[in-house]
């Protein structure tokens, strides 16, 4: 069985951000000339995550808003996690869309369902994080 390693870094503009990651990993996946096997993609950072999901603007949006909803970023007093960071929120969100997700290969491609894709879910950005890309397999 062969193992391959590879990490993306980001450092994104803005607080929080849903960028498509599938391109990334597609090529991680063509140098790792593994052709059956697994692919386990995860967020090196507690404030960031890895999704699978539609690359869907509006679907992007409803995101955000039901994130908010469930844990905003404001009034940051609301949060005891809160004291020398401003980021419960971003833990939270984090917790909710997950950590990591572990796609199969089959033929030397990634084996999604329609309109799968994998995402990085920054939500205390501004700062460098990264993610991890591991492949194992023949």
């Amino acid at each position: 069985m062969k193992s391959f390693r590879k990490e993306l870094f980001f450092n994104t503009s803005n607080r929080r951000a849903y960028i498509n990651i599938t391109p990334q990993v597609e090529l991680a996946l063509n140098e790792s000339k593994i052709k059956e096997g697994l692919v386990l993609v995860n967020a090196m950072h507690i404030s960031a995550s890895v999704f699978i999901n539609d690359d869907e603007s509006g679907l992007h949006s409803d995101f955000e808003l039901w994130l908010e909803k469930l844990a905003p970023e404001k009034p940051y007093s609301q949060y005891r996690h809160n004291g020398f960071e401003d980021n419960a929120d971003a833990h939270l969100k984090r917790q909710i869309m997950g950590r990591e997700v572990t796609v199969a290969i089959t033929n030397s491609k990634l084996d999604f369902g329609p309109w799968e894709q994998i995402f990085y879910g920054e939500f205390d950005g501004k700062r460098s994080k990264r993610v991890l890309i591991k492949i194992i397999g023949e």
